[in-house]
Formats: C-alpha cells, structure tokens, sequence
C-alpha cells in the first residue's frame, strides 16, 4: 500500500516533469520569457475574472445538494473550501474532492460521508456537461473532424476495435455481478453511489437553479480560454477551435498534477489542427496554465488561512 501511495504522488509528477522538459524542447525558455514579456495581460486578467465567477458559482451550487439532508452552511466556508480543494489537487491529483469534504466537516459539522457524496453527484453533472461540450464541438466541427478521421480510417480496425470493447466490458460486468469478493463489492458500491449522486440531482427541490449553475459553470471555464486568447498577438482561433483546445487542455489537468506540463502540450497540439505553430501554441498554453495556477496558489494558500479566522476557531 506505501507503495502504490507513493507511486500515485511520484508518477504524476514525474510525469509532469518531463513534458515541461518536452515543451521546453519546442519553445526555448528565451522565447518563452518573451511571449510573456509582450503578453497583452488585461486579457489574461478577463480570463481570471471568468475562473473566479465559476468558483463562486460552484460553491453556490453546492447548497442545492445540502439543503435537503437539512445543511445549510456559510457560503464563505463553501467558497473556500472549493479553493482549497483546486490547491490540494495542485499538490495531490483528485485529492481535493477529499479535502473539501473535510473542510466542511470541521468548520460545519456536515459529516464527511455526505459531504463527499454531494461532490461526488456535482461531478457526475460536470461530467455530463463535458460530454455536451465535446458534442457542441464536433457538431461545429464536423466536417473537419470528419475528414481527420477519414483521412487514416480503417473501417475493419474500427469495427474490430468497437466489438472488443464491447466484449471487454460485458465479461467485466458479469465477473464482478457474480463475484463476492471485496475488490467486487467495492466496484458495486462504487457504481451504486454513481447511480444514486445522479438520481440526487433530479430529486432536488431547486434543480432548476442546479442545472442553471452548471450550465454557467462551464460556460465561465470556456469564457476564461476564450478570453486569454487575445493575449497572444497575432492569435486567431474559430470558436470550434476555441473547444477543441478547451477540451484538451481539460483532459490534460486530469491527467497531471493540475496539467503540470502536460496543459501547454496538448493545447498546441489541439490549436496545431486549425494552423497554429507549436511555438505559438506552446506559449499561449504556458501562459493560460500559468495564470490559472497562480490563480489557485493564491487564492488557495489564502482560503487556508481564512477559514480559522472567520470561523473563529484555533
């Protein structure tokens, strides 16, 4: 178990490592140092200013799941305690959902167990609104991403892969139905609670007002990539574009601590398709994540130290 424990900190890491190693190779420190001398940054600061209302908007919608087991917290507590959980994740991939649970266990008395299970129906909603924003960005794009994909496609290898897949899951599904081990339950447990976090969200008094926040949430995420494009000269994406990237540079923080090295890589790659060079699109990914990060930093470190001060607590 220490193992896997240290394993699941270092690899990330060591992962991170080197792609910041790798995009370095791309885009020379010099000129990336330049990019973010000659950065227009009032756009860079609209874009913080998109980030921050999803934050806020995030923790609002925290109470709508609350509400009817008889919670109603500070929405201070709620606010930081969802920039807690963006900095634990800086440190400790998928570790926030943990802290932010845990934050509201101490400072509002709301068990853990539940707390936890709130976050876990909020991203099962954000989930969905991936999937929409991956299915906006094809039906914008289709016709390019058609010829992308007809460009090498292989219909037996298509076909071939689809029927594996399949099959893949259907032998999983009926070893772990059977199955009476521990490892079994759990995976029972686990997608039990995946069902019941997303029958939650249709149950709640206030839906409306939950599904109006998610729905804002993501469109404050895809405004802040948006509006940090302007920061970088000579910078010119369609709004497909704009999702494709959003998309990638999404996956990327999921994959990484925060998107350490990984974010400037993949959004290039992303923006490459629409002719932008690697250079440029390096550099816009480095200055985006960058801004992001310090955003959490400070924003986090300081949520920290404020909540034993408005709590009033040692």
């Amino acid at each position: 178990m220490k193992l896997q424990k240290i394993l699941k900190i270092t690899l990330p890491l060591a992962l991170g490592g080197f792609l910041v190693w790798y995009s370095l190779t791309i885009v020379s420190p010099e000129k990336l140092a330049a990019y973010f001398k000659n950065a227009n940054y009032p756009w860079v600061l609209l874009g913080l200013l998109f980030g921050i209302l999803s934050h806020i908007s995030r923790a609002y919608r925290w109470k709508f799941l609350l509400e009817p087991m008889g919670f109603k917290p500070k929405f201070v507590n709620s606010f930081l305690a969802v920039l807690v959980a963006y900095l634990v994740n800086l440190i400790l991939p998928r570790a926030g959902e943990v802290s932010r649970a845990a934050v509201m266990a101490n400072y509002e008395k709301i068990p853990f167990e539940k707390g936890f299970g709130t976050i876990v129906a909020e991203r099962l909603a954000d989930l969905l609104m991936l999937f929409l924003v991956i299915l906006i960005a094809l039906f914008i794009q289709f016709d390019f991403i058609w010829n992308l994909i007809i460009k090498d496609f292989n219909p037996l290898k298509l076909v071939s892969s689809l029927f594996l897949l399949i099959l893949v899951v259907f032998v999983f599904y009926r070893i772990i139905k059977k199955s009476t081990s521990n490892f079994a339950f759990k995976i029972k447990s686990f997608l039990f609670g995946l069902k019941e976090g997303l029958t939650s969200i249709f149950k709640m008094e206030k839906k409306w007002a939950f599904i109006f926040h998610t729905f804002f949430i993501w469109l404050m995420y895809i405004a802040m990539f948006w509006a940090t494009i302007p920061a970088v000269d000579g910078l010119e994406i369609p709004f497909g574009g704009v999702l494709i990237g959003f998309i990638a540079g999404g996956f990327s923080i999921a994959a990484t601590n925060g998107g350490l090295g990984l974010y400037p890589v993949a959004v290039a790659s992303a923006l490459a398709l629409f002719g932008v060079d690697e250079v440029t699109g390096n550099a816009f990914g480095w200055i985006m994540w960058s801004a992001q990060t310090a955003m959490i930093v400070i924003f986090g470190g300081l949520s920290f130290l404020l909540l034993p001060i408005f709590n009033k607590v040692k």
